[in-house]
């Protein structure tokens, strides 16, 4: 299933199926059974057809959500060797902690939204009527070393954009994943279907700036004083690329 396919089912149970394993992330088809007080044999049929029609798929015995970019990609730069794949619901307390480890001192206030939120909900992907939200991650040896983020409202005035974030554990940047993740996110974006990215950063974070900027983005506009740390002000920085 595409992030920008539009949801439709053509029975309630589908659909009911579909949104509860969708909020839980990963779960286990008998507890989502018990949980939609479902007889056993309308579930398997039910499930079987999603299963059918690419819009879930069962991993290790528990039905997730299936997106079709499962590509996973070999770099190696400076003697380090690192993969990029789609993240996987059982990456996320690994993803969540190096969002929060590469922000540092919390000058990336999206980045460190995105972690809170995932975190709260303990879901990763998010394909649903409100929203649409993907994550591709850096690996090395398994263990997650940065991330790219790409999220959509499902609203039509702006199906056309998605927001962006991205980044690096500290001790691995200057090897090229950071630009790595930024390519990968961003032919998603482009080969389904967006044309425009877009990211706010303070002011005071100059190295995502000069990062976004080194990559074609531009900033669009600048909000003064929008951020707040202790009793320091800075500026939004409001970049874009168009795709």
């Amino acid at each position: 299933m595409e992030l920008t396919e539009p949801l439709q089912f053509d029975h309630e149970d589908r659909r009911d199926i579909y949104e509860y394993v969708e909020s839980h992330g990963s779960v286990e088809p008998s507890a989502a059974r018990r949980s939609l007080q479902m007889d056993p044999r309308p579930f398997g049929h039910h499930v079987a057809i999603l299963k059918r029609d690419g819009v879930l798929e069962e991993i290790d015995g528990e039905l997730r959500i299936a997106y079709n970019d499962t590509v996973e990609e070999e770099f190696e730069a400076d003697d380090i060797e690192f993969s990029i794949r789609q993240a996987r619901q059982e990456d996320l307390t690994g993803l969540v902690g190096a969002i929060r480890a590469a922000i540092g001192g919390g000058e990336y206030v999206d980045a460190e939204t995105v972690a809170d939120v995932v975190d709260s909900e303990g879901v990763l992907l998010r394909h649903n009527e409100l929203e649409s939200r993907i994550f591709f991650v850096a690996c090395i040896d398994d263990d997650v070393v940065g991330w790219v983020h790409l999220k959509h409202p499902e609203v039509a005035k702006l199906s056309h954009t998605a927001e962006l974030t991205l980044g690096v554990l500290e001790q691995y940047r200057g090897h090229g994943i950071g630009s790595q993740l930024l390519a990968r996110g961003t032919e998603w974006a482009a080969s389904n279907g967006y044309e425009k990215l877009y990211n706010s950063v303070p002011s005071t974070n100059e190295d995502a700036i000069e990062f976004l900027e080194t990559h074609g983005w531009d900033t669009e506009a600048v909000r003064e004083d929008h951020y707040k740390f202790a009793d320091e002000y800075a500026d939004e920085v409001m970049m874009a690329i168009d795709l």
